[in-house]
């Protein structure tokens, strides 16, 4: 009987080397944090005596700071007397030269048109002011341009800064779809 021999071969095969797995630092780091935010979190509570005693009990009711709605009748066109004070009011005191001041009703979908005296160039202030249950429009022209165009909410006063380069006259139209007061006021600053 034939013999057969039989050789064993051996695979060789390459293998890396076994390397541990790689472990991140996040997890350590996330677990410090947590643990240093809890301890911070807790923190520390002071208790001292500054001499003073307790506080007095508080009775007062809570302070609810609730805004009130404005008077609608603040609103309403005023005429005589009361015009005369409500322009007072309105049209405060400035540091400048008053150069000019009016005040008046208009007519609800009229305009009122008012014009100045020639002024001299230089910064001017223009305060308007309004009284009406509607926006007020104001427009002041000089000779070539409108240095304000201004649709104005009652209630409010508004002061505008224009610069003259040559003297001229200002030409001021108030517009309003309701009756309505208006006041106006140029000074020189």
């Amino acid at each position: 009987m034939p013999t057969v021999r039989m050789t064993s071969v051996r695979h060789l095969s390459r293998r890396a080397p076994r390397v541990p797995p790689l472990r991140t630092p996040a997890a350590g780091v996330v677990l410090f944090l947590a643990l240093t935010a809890g301890a911070v979190l807790t923190g520390c509570e002071y208790d001292y005596d500054d001499g003073r005693g307790a506080l007095p009990a508080d009775t007062s009711p809570p302070v609810t700071d609730a805004a009130l709605p404005r008077d609608p009748l603040q609103d309403l066109p005023v005429s005589g007397p009361e015009l005369d004070e409500w322009a007072r009011e309105v049209l405060p005191d400035s540091a400048g030269e008053v150069v000019y001041t009016d005040y008046g009703t208009v007519e609800g979908d009229e305009e009122e048109k008012t014009s100045t005296g020639k002024l001299g160039s230089g910064t001017y202030a223009l305060t308007l002011a309004c009284r009406s249950e509607r926006r007020v429009s104001f427009t002041v022209r000089d000779s070539e341009f409108a240095l304000v165009d201004l649709s104005l909410r009652c209630g409010t006063s508004r002061v505008n800064v224009v610069h003259l380069s040559k003297a001229s006259a200002l030409r001021i139209t108030v517009e309003a779809r309701r009756d309505a007061n208006f006041a106006l006021k140029i000074s020189r600053l």
